[in-house]
């Protein structure tokens, strides 16, 4: 049996005897198993193979679009009105209370930490929080049908594996020496219980991020990668059953995998109307890994019984 993919050097990840041990680093997967274990020493990967098979598999894009199509156009017609009616009343107050604030970043016209936009800084400031506007009118016209294209996804990628409820067998430890956790901490349980003030705090917090071209993104989606991984799994967990702990035992062995798939996934969510596509493309892309690592569960539960 194998440790975490990205558990390589034992001494450099897992310093402190309560963080627990992997099995062997030497590793023989069968080869049923090469390739998905090629994809899973890289969990970005799923997140591109997502919105590939999204927007590639009829089977899947038909059905997302023609639940959407008409909350979509909605939406965009709504927000080109916003936008025609409101872009230079939004800009002039920009300008007037933005740029003469001491505490902006840079507090100049013309860049923004040495770098320099395309436009002048009032009229970046007002195209992103436009964008940002625009995109939650479409959120708003496209809420309900968007959580059930999202679920459906997810439902839609699982039975294109052939796979049905009996695929995801009960939860196999891969660690000799589990990890000790905060069960509620990694299981998402106290980010459920504070949600609302979670959520306030974070967009107040971030919203300063976005106006910073490129950088405030990635910044904004390194803050957000473990949660956003956490919630995309959420569905996996609940096919195999998993308890709380077995839950936060297994994201704090897989920890460099679900924050690099969720930094992946909340870049790309992140931006500006397409990111609602790749909102349901994520979920296409965590089914397919999720598909991979149960496989892996299966293997090792194989290689627990051979030697027991």
């Amino acid at each position: 049996m194998s440790q975490s993919l990205l558990d390589a050097d034992e001494k450099l990840w897992r310093p402190d005897p309560a963080d627990g041990s992997g099995p062997p680093k030497k590793e023989h997967v069968p080869d049923v198993l090469q390739r998905a274990t090629l994809r899973l020493g890289f969990p970005p990967s799923y997140v591109v193979v997502g919105a590939y098979r999204l927007l590639s598999d009829k089977a899947l894009f038909v059905p997302v679009w023609q639940k959407c199509r008409n909350g979509a156009i909605r939406g965009a017609t709504v927000g080109g009105i916003w936008s025609l009616l409101t872009f230079s009343i939004q800009r002039g107050l920009v300008r007037t209370f933005w740029t003469n604030s001491p505490n902006v970043i840079g507090h100049a016209n013309d860049t923004i930490l040495g770098y320099k936009p395309p436009f002048d800084i009032p009229t970046w400031a007002t195209v992103v929080f436009l964008s940002s506007q625009l995109t939650y009118i479409l959120i708003f016209f496209l809420s309900r049908n968007l959580r059930i294209a999202r679920e459906r996804a997810w439902e839609q990628t699982i039975t294109s594996r052939g796979k049905g409820p009996t695929f995801w067998q009960p939860y196999v430890e891969e660690w000799d020496v589990p990890p000790k956790v905060d069960a509620d901490q990694w299981a998402g349980v106290a980010v459920a219980k504070g949600r609302v003030l979670r959520f306030a705090i974070k967009r107040v917090l971030l919203l300063p991020l976005h106006v910073v071209p490129v950088a405030g993104l990635f910044v904004a989606a390194g803050f957000k990668a473990l949660d956003t991984a956490r919630y995309l799994h959420k569905p996996y967990f609940q096919a195999k059953k998993m308890t709380k702990e077995q839950i936060a035992v297994f994201i704090a062995e897989h920890k460099w995998d679900y924050w690099l798939f969720g930094f992946a996934a909340a870049l790309l969510e992140s931006l500006p109307f397409i990111g609602l596509v790749f909102s349901v493309s994520n979920r296409v892309g965590a089914a397919m890994w999720a598909h991979d690592l149960e496989k892996r569960q299966h293997w090792i539960a194989e290689e627990k019984r051979k030697t027991s």
